[in-house]
């Protein structure tokens, strides 16, 4: 890494997020390339990198802050270990079968329905909350744990699991290949 990247690694763990961009800017392209030489050929079709690095980008811009500079090349590192994790998340849900099991899907009756299936699925619990809670409260809440998502993955989680969308269909109202939205969808439920 120059004197000159090292300034920017500086600026952006500092919070500027101009800084983050221009290392990005010169850092990503050789991350893409190493990611490049791991990928499957048989996945080639399912997915662009390009779309592991728009994901791979937005969490370095939530995360940079807990990165620790260790020496020359840890930024590298510690961004390639995201894209990598990111590129993984990709194909274990594309080997999935290209939707969530059976178990986690939400089949809604009425919109409001979903909500709450939502809820009790990512609550761990497997049932709905209990019978004194309103639906129009379920979705409140739901909703303010959307709302902390960033914005993609809020897409991914909304259009997979409440509006039950097909893959493809979520794809091509996201502009993004199926793998990406898979991915999104995968990063949503370790976002914290």
């Amino acid at each position: 890494m120059s004197n000159e990247e090292s300034e920017l690694l500086s600026r952006a763990v500092a919070g500027d997020g101009d800084g983050l961009s221009e290392l990005l800017l010169r850092i990503g392209p050789q991350v893409q390339a190493r990611l490049d030489g791991r990928l499957a050929s048989r996945y080639r079709g399912a997915f662009d990198l390009d779309d592991v690095m728009q994901v791979t980008y937005l969490e370095a811009f939530l995360r940079v802050k807990e990165f620790s500079p260790e020496g020359v090349g840890s930024f590298v590192a510690w961004l390639g270990r995201i894209a990598e994790n990111n590129l993984l998340d990709a194909i274990r849900e594309l080997d999935r079968g290209k939707r969530p099991p059976r178990r986690r899907q939400v089949t809604p009756r009425k919109v409001d329905d979903s909500y709450a299936t939502l809820f009790g699925d990512l609550a761990g619990t497997g049932t709905t909350p209990s019978r004194g809670a309103a639906r129009s409260e379920v979705k409140a809440i739901l909703e303010d744990a959307l709302s902390k998502l960033p914005a993609e993955y809020e897409a991914a989680v909304r259009k997979l699991d409440l509006e039950g969308v097909a893959v493809a269909e979520a794809a091509a109202s996201m502009n993004r290949s199926k793998g990406a939205v898979h991915m999104l969808r995968a990063q949503a439920d370790g976002f914290q």
